[in-house]
């Protein structure tokens, strides 16, 4: 496939630091428009992982009609690895990292060494300061916050976070990326916990201490959401497939920039000091095993 056959606006040759649930589901989004995608991991055998992430998740859009192409020809479109230089050829590389500031800012820094001068990086931060980020490197002007969701590839969302030193042209370059991946963008100007984090956080924090109160159980609440505000999916459910731990490191990043209204109630901690981090772990607010 050569770029001419591209959807207008997408690069054809992206990059992401990060092969977990949401780089896998990031570079499987680009895969399925076109894109040659590379995927940087840690080591050989989390590379080797996110190739098997990002194969299969290719195989079940294909399944579904989601994708007009083979596997094969998906796949030699995929290349995993273990070096940032690698990323030397690309065009969009998007930071995929654990939510730590100090992780972000180091593996941020070590991508940006290796890119092209005119080359853009993003990162997948749910609710770090952008222009903090920004501030940590030598080009802030190509840099910006592109906040996909969880799953990525069901997700009709990208936010679109602009840092007070991103250059303008970017924005209108990041809303046709996510125009090209069949998306929509939310654009944004760098906040604590951006718009979508912000909200989506506040009201599940309220629901935690509804439970932890007696107030009603945690399908109830949920239900009361999905059946009287029509949310897709209630707040709590929703904290269970964002994992409680990553819920609680943004809510703990908001009430310290934010105040008390952000302060995560002791079900949520408890919870996570037990291990019952949601889906991933088998328990959270409800039982998926």
């Amino acid at each position: 496939m050569t770029d001419t056959t591209l959807p207008a606006g997408l690069p054809a040759r992206v990059g992401v630091l990060g092969g977990g649930r949401m780089g896998a589901g990031i570079a499987h989004a680009f895969l399925l428009k076109g894109s040659h995608v590379l995927v940087v991991e840690r080591d050989e055998a989390a590379a080797e992982a996110a190739r098997e992430r990002v194969e299969s998740a290719a195989a079940k859009s294909i399944e579904r009609g989601a994708a007009d192409a083979n596997l094969d020809e998906m796949a030699s479109r995929l290349e995993v690895g273990v070096d940032h230089a690698a990323f030397a050829d690309r065009q969009l590389v998007i930071e995929a990292v654990p939510e730590d500031w100090d992780l972000k800012v180091a593996a941020l820094r070590g991508v940006e060494e290796r890119l092209p001068a005119d080359a853009y990086l993003a990162s997948n931060t749910s609710s770090l300061s952008v222009d903090g980020l920004a501030a940590e490197l030598a080009r802030p002007a190509n840099f910006l916050g592109l906040h996909f969701f969880n799953p990525v590839p069901a997700s009709t969302l990208i936010e679109v976070v602009l840092g007070k030193r991103t250059r303008p042209e970017l924005a209108d370059g990041a809303r046709g990326w996510v125009a090209a991946l069949g998306k929509t963008a939310v654009v944004v100007n760098d906040a604590p916990g951006f718009a979508s984090s912000r909200l989506g956080v506040a009201i599940a924090l309220e629901a935690m201490r509804m439970v932890e109160e007696g107030v009603a159980s945690a399908e109830d609440i949920d239900n009361a959401m999905v059946l009287g505000y029509k949310h897709p999916t209630g707040p709590l459910r929703t904290t269970d497939i964002v994992g409680l731990d990553v819920r609680l490191g943004i809510a703990e990043y908001l009430h310290s920039t934010l105040g008390d209204r952000f302060e995560p109630p002791r079900i949520l901690r408890d919870k996570v000091a037990r291990g019952e981090l949601g889906r991933k772990t088998g328990k959270g607010f409800f039982d998926w095993s």
